[in-house]
Parts: structure tokens; sequence; C-alpha cells
């Protein structure tokens, strides 16, 4: 199906501005060619596309179709360029799946080397972003997923480091005794949503029980850190994000030598390669800093 211009331009500035009134400003038109020319869209593709309320949000078929069009555009665009020679690149956007913890902590340092882009990032766990690079709704994903997706290039980042740890008044009341698989059974855990699987990993790996212990939930890697440091639970923090609070004992490791590493890779388009190589050099070159090497202890 091939689909006009101006309405996939018009979805996308709704959907960028949150409102039928922004993306008129932005695109210099009347609210009522904005809605006229949506209205078409829906029309031609049979399904609504946009949630009208405040802020308007895309609807699954919205945000497959915002996908496609942001793709579309980011071809042209770097056509554009290459045919200009030497005129400047223009703003371009990338919808990217990443996981919370890289976001607090290596990264934007890749981020910030490309400002002739502007970034629309989604959080999901690193063993599920993939899924949206699968479904079309993004152009890459940091996922956990070594193998790659039809049609996607991988590449090896290196492995994010996971530490468990607790206030130390947490570990007096919870862990007097040790941490064993009865203690972990019976202490409250940190959970960041209900895909994530660290907390069970890491006391599998450590005492070969599967528990499931009484839990909060807490979708912020900040947060989540925050939450420990304050005796609400106990969890698994990347060591980058709470290296300081370990330092300063306002954290401790439930045990000490028993990290849990979790191998992070950057999956995108092979279609649209040429175009993401400038953010796939910078994600390697963050992950170079911020990342621990695959293979080292």
């Amino acid at each position: 199906m091939k689909l006009p211009t101006d309405p996939l331009v018009a979805l996308t500035a709704i959907l960028h501005t949150g409102s039928f009134e922004g993306a008129a400003r932005h695109l210099g038109l009347t609210q009522s060619a904005i809605s006229q020319r949506l209205k078409a869209l829906e029309t031609r593709i049979g399904a609504q596309l946009v949630h009208r309320a405040t802020p308007c949000t895309a609807t699954a078929v919205g945000q497959r179709v915002a996908a496609h069009a942001e793709q579309v555009a980011l071809l042209e665009q770097t056509l554009s360029r290459d045919l200009a020679g030497l005129a400047p690149a223009p703003q371009t956007r990338l919808r990217i799946a990443v996981n919370a913890d890289s976001l607090a902590t290596w990264l934007p340092e890749a981020l910030a080397r490309l400002p002739d882009y502007l970034f629309d990032l989604v959080i999901d766990d690193q063993d599920t972003a993939h899924d949206l690079l699968m479904q079309g709704e993004v152009l890459g994903a940091v996922t956990s997923r070594a193998t790659p997706l039809p049609g996607c290039d991988v590449t090896l980042l290196g492995h994010l480091r996971y530490v468990a740890t607790a206030s130390p008044d947490f570990i007096t009341r919870h862990f007097s005794e040790g941490v064993t698989a009865k203690t972990l059974a019976d202490a409250p855990m940190l959970q960041f949503d209900s895909r994530d699987q660290l907390q069970h990993r890491w006391i599998t790996a450590l005492t070969g029980a599967s528990l499931a212990p009484p839990c909060h939930r807490l979708p912020s890697s900040e947060g989540f850190a925050t939450a420990a440091r304050l005796g609400l639970g106990w969890g698994m923090n990347p060591h980058a994000l709470v290296e300081k609070d370990l330092a300063r004992g306002r954290l401790c490791e439930l045990c000490p030598g028993h990290p849990l590493d979790t191998d992070l890779h950057w999956q995108s388009s092979r279609l649209l390669g040429a175009q993401l190589s400038p953010l796939t050099r910078a994600l390697k070159r963050a992950a170079a800093r911020g990342l621990r090497p695959a293979g080292a202890p």
C-alpha cells in the first residue's frame, strides 16, 4: 500500500507534539487541515490511528504507521543530504527501544555524540525490547537477545554488571541469619516491573531455588536505587549506578563477589544500516566506556 506523504507528516506531527494544535503550529497549517489529513489517512487505512485525548497518543495501528513514516523520512533525508553534497545534515528523529538501566548509566553519552539527531526512546526490558523491533515499532533496540532478528544486524556492546544491594539496616533486619533461600523467600524484594527477572535469576544462581518473595514494583532505575537506600527492599542495581553508595556505605552487597552480568546487544534494521551507522558507532564507543567487555571477569 502506497501512502500519501502529507497525511503521514500530519500523523507524526500530532504524535510528536501531542495535539492537533501543536501539529498545526509545527507544520504551519490550520487545525482543520491537520484534522482533514488525519481523517483521510484513517479512511485510506481503514482504522483509527490516534486516540483523541490530552495528549494525543497512537493506537496500535497508528504506532506502526508512524514508525513506517519515520523510516521513510530517514531514507529521504539521507538521500537529500547525499544529493545536496555540502548541505548540513537535517535533524533526523530516531525511535529506538532501550532498557531503563542503560539510559540511567552509559547510554546518554552515545546520544550526546549525535547532535544532528532527535531521539524518541521507548523504555522496555532488555529481555523483551527486541519485540518492538520485530513488530516494526522502532528502528533499533538495546536488547539481551544475541540471535539476529529477521532482517536485522546485531552488535555485541558488552555486559552490564548488576549487584544485589540493600541498606545496612535492611540487611540487619532481614539477613541476620545469612543470605539463604529461607531468608530471601521472606525479605521484601524490589522489581522494576512484572517482566523484570534479574532478582529471580540471581536468587537461582546463588541458591538453586526458585522463589517468589514479596516484592515492590518501581519502574525507575533511579527510584529503584533510592528505594534500596531507604530500606524498602533489596534489588539488583547496576554497579555503575550505585558505586558511590557502596563506597560510602549507604548500600551494601548482599553477597560480595556474586554479581550478575547481562549481555547487551544492539539490534537494528539491516535495510537502514547505512543510515543508522552513526548511531551504531556512537553506541559502540559509549559501551566501550560504560559497559564491561564481553568475557571480562
